[in-house]
């Protein structure tokens, strides 16, 4: 048994996950429950610990996406033509006014609305030999009180001594939420020794996020740990997303909604730069993210959002 989950249980997860991907992409990823669970036991295991956060950036508002927190699991085996991996994850994301010390009655009705996101879930991703990727993942959990965002920045604003929270009273209610998230990259295109770009897509569908994405990521440096134990880079990411529904804005899909709520802009930007690095066991990315306003009828200089973004793996 794994220390972290039975792969039994992993396995049904998968196979539950997988019976909905469409038969042209079942041709690129794992199916069969052999598969499934050759890549648990012979898999190279990798954990990921992500952190989002805006106070990283020394900003005490904690507005908007505030913080988020996820723990992956992932175990990758090599095939004929690339790569197979399959994970879990967890994960928390909190959202706010535009500054956490604003009590209730002084909230705008423009600002986002106090929400939690709590969820857990499984993927699958297919990587190529010519640097391209395919992934297929599946996301459960609950929005509302239920996603235990209040205790969670109560209690690391106390332990950091910054400002006590006031306007959780007004957040939105409880819903339990299904995500399906779909996507892939191209192969990377070279642009000299040490530097290429990549374009990719993403698609999310569910009653808590609805949207399409595309973005573009350069990067230069060492892009390759081939004769060496390591790579670094660094590299900048522009990305654009059509919205379709957003429940942190619009609040439960299906949920009777009492809260404050918005409407979101159905086209939003946004900009990472940042660096990478890694050498045997350990890899570290820290980059500083900018995302548009995503709230229609709110400026754009009111609405923007900047948050530090850092993940930290480890692979024995």
């Amino acid at each position: 048994m794994d220390l972290f989950m039975n792969r039994y249980v992993l396995r049904l997860l998968c196979l539950l996950l997988l019976s909905c991907h469409a038969a042209q992409a079942s041709e690129a990823l794992p199916f069969s429950a052999d598969q499934i669970d050759k890549i648990f036991s012979l898999g190279r295991a990798t954990t990921f610990v992500d952190i989002e956060n805006d106070s990283l950036l020394l900003n005490h508002r904690d507005g908007f996406y505030t913080n988020g927190l996820r723990l992956t699991r992932s175990y990758r085996l090599p095939v004929e033509n690339g790569w197979q991996t399959v994970g879990w994850r967890f994960g928390q994301q909190l959202y706010t006014s535009i500054d956490v010390r604003l009590r209730p009655e002084e909230i705008s009705a423009l600002d986002h609305p106090y929400a939690g996101w709590l969820y857990g879930g499984m993927f699958t991703r297919s990587e190529y030999r010519d640097g391209s990727d395919a992934y297929l993942g599946i996301d459960v959990g609950c929005l509302g009180p239920c996603a235990g965002g209040e205790a969670t920045q109560k209690f690391i604003h106390r332990v950091l001594h910054q400002p006590k929270p006031l306007g959780w009273s007004t957040q939105l209610s409880n819903e339990p939420g299904l995500v399906l998230h779909a996507g892939g990259r191209a192969p990377f295109w070279k642009l000299g020794s040490y530097v290429d770009v990549r374009p990719g897509v993403a698609m999310r569908l569910g009653n808590i996020f609805t949207d399409l994405s595309a973005d573009a990521s350069l990067r230069a440096g060492q892009l390759s740990s081939v004769g060496s134990d390591g790579f670094a880079f660094g590299f900048a990411r522009f990305g654009l997303r059509a919205v379709g529904y957003d429940a942190t804005l619009q609040g439960g899909l299906f949920a009777d909604e009492t809260a404050r709520t918005v409407k979101p802009k159905r086209l939003t930007g946004e900009f990472e730069v940042g660096l990478q690095w890694w050498r045997r066991q350990w890899g570290v990315r820290v980059s500083a993210v900018r995302r548009s306003n995503e709230i229609e009828g709110l400026s754009e200089e009111a609405g923007r959002q900047d948050f530090l973004r850092i993940s930290i793996s480890y692979t024995p």
